[in-house]
């Protein structure tokens, strides 16, 4: 496992390397050759090979997280743009994502052959994914800005991980053609369209934009005052898809499959199951690294071999950063990666020295589940936002129960409404029910003076510091844990009968010697 983490974080240093300081792929060259022959020394040694083995991996990694980052920036290099940056341009191409419509404008991605660019037009504009478009509007490159809270927002990184390097802003849009995108993805799009027509008939708004969250991952439908009283009291992440949305759909497809498929028949439909709902809801971060890792439970599982979540973990992580190096700079990726791995190694630690240590605190499974990911994040969210809720533990106590409540009496809405529109209107009562309980928790404890704090801007030296805390505090108490466990191996164990003729016929002296 050791040589897996080490190469996945030595391409990882790879990659930010080629993208801060060099330009040669010499030093790319330099590293395999070396790293080539550490490993042939670490084979031909016949003791003591984990250390050159692990160097040799460790080279291995920085030279191709520099390759691979290369290969990637490519794809900027083959456009004629950069010289029509800041002019007025007519451009033609395909709409490749689904709207992004918000208060006061509509956003989308564009393909244009060569590049991919960013379009924002006003929000009357009818559009949707596999329109032909003809775009006119001032072509720009994006820049770097300051947030409300003072952090240095890298914008044109953010949509370098997304393959877009310029933008047209306020355009002027006028579709030629429809539908002329992938088939599969329009179905699929169409699909969650209907069900979200479907909710939006019987649950009254903001509740419905809630609904939508909490199922589709739909953060635009919460407007910007609901956004803003999740981000306080942090429960955020509730409207961000994660593993248990995909999951949720696994358990349903295979217990609908269950009646008439093998395993491996079930394990065909659930791959297929989540590949679709990744389509449905949009290839995030967040929603790509938990379906990898939802189909390695169901391949693990047909075949039945082991499955260690945490391999999973490094797994998917490393095979989304082949796909796409610059996701490193992706908010939403380091997030979601941190708070599994919290969950993984923090959450273990929680539940054998707070639960079944000599300090018994009773405490929900949730609850702890929430302070270990809030402790994994704790150092991106200081770094990125520079805001940090105080209330976020106690609010999550309140509302996380009740979100797979909301979520199945809104999924129950949206599908009795094709049946029978009055079963689907007392379902969807209770689903405005159990919505609006979140909603007011939110607006309650937003508006505490000490809802949040603001933290003062630092380096990214600082988030590693602060992980290397965390690493060497979860090392002592595993190592304290075992060393305690160790301490009852010399012990040994006889029938109580045994022990009592032994007391009876032993002087006091002696008494030690019984239970040594």
């Amino acid at each position: 496992m050791h040589f897996f983490v080490c190469l996945l974080i030595s391409y990882v240093v790879g990659v930010v390397w080629n993208a801060g300081l060099i330009e040669s792929n010499w030093v790319a060259v330099w590293l395999l050759l070396l790293a080539l022959a550490l490993g042939m020394v670490g084979q031909k040694r016949k003791t003591s090979t984990v250390l050159p083995l692990t160097v040799s991996l460790c080279l291995f990694g920085l030279a191709l997280g520099l390759i691979r980052t290369e290969l990637f920036l490519q794809q900027f290099e083959q456009s004629d743009l950069s010289r029509l940056v800041n002019e007025d341009v007519q451009l033609e191409g395909l709409v490749i994502t689904e709207p992004d419509y918000r208060e006061q404008s509509v956003q989308v991605h564009l393909d244009t052959g060569t590049d991919k660019i960013l379009v924002s037009a006003d929000r009357n504009i009818r559009l949707s994914y596999g329109d032909v478009i003809s775009v006119t509007g001032r072509l720009e490159q994006p820049t770097t800005f300051q947030t409300e809270l003072g952090r240095t927002f890298d914008y044109p990184k953010y949509l370098e991980v997304r393959g877009i390097k310029y933008r047209i802003s306020f355009a002027q849009v006028e579709v030629l053609e429809n539908e002329k995108g992938n088939p599969i993805i329009a179905a699929l799009l169409n699909i969650k369209q209907v069900f979200v027509n479907s909710i939006e008939q019987v649950i009254p708004e903001p509740e419905v934009g809630l609904g939508g969250g909490l199922l589709l991952g739909i953060k635009s439908a919460l407007g910007d005052e609901i956004e803003t009283n999740f981000r306080r009291t942090g429960i955020i992440h509730i409207v961000v898809l994660s593993g248990y949305n995909v999951m949720l759909v696994v358990a349903f497809i295979m217990f609908c499959f269950s009646f008439f498929l093998s395993l491996k028949g079930r394990m065909v439909a659930g791959v297929l199951a989540i590949i679709a709902f990744a389509l449905i809801v949009g290839l995030s971060a967040t929603v790509v690294r938990a379906s990898i890792m939802a189909c390695l439970v169901l391949i693990a599982t047909a075949y039945g071999k082991q499955y260690d979540v945490t391999r999973a973990l490094f797994l998917a992580g490393f095979i989304m950063l082949i796909i796409n190096p610059y996701l490193v700079y992706d908010i939403g990726f380091q997030l979601s990666f941190m708070a599994t791995l919290g969950l993984l190694l923090i959450l273990p630690r929680f539940e054998t020295n707070l639960l079944e240590g000599k300090y018994v605190v009773k405490m929900k499974e949730f609850f702890l589940a929430t302070l270990a990911t809030q402790i994994a994040v704790l150092p991106l969210l200081m770094y990125h936002i520079g805001e940090v809720s105080l209330i976020a533990l106690a609010v999550n106590v309140f509302v996380l129960p009740m979100v797979p409540v909301a979520m199945l009496l809104t999924f129950l809405t949206g599908g009795l409404w094709f049946l029978s529109t009055s079963l689907a209107a007392v379902c969807g009562l209770l689903a405005t029910w159990s919505l609006t309980y979140i909603l007011k928790i939110a607006e309650w404890f937003s508006i505490l003076p000490f809802a949040t704090v603001t933290v003062p801007e630092f380096g990214w030296f600082g988030v590693l510091i602060m992980y290397i805390v965390m690493g060497v505090t979860l090392i002592y108490l595993k190592t304290k844990q075992q060393t305690d466990a160790n301490e009852f191996t010399d012990w040994t164990i006889e029938e109580e009968n045994k022990i009592t003729d032994e007391l009876c016929s032993s002087d006091i002296k002696d008494l030690p010697k019984v239970f040594r």
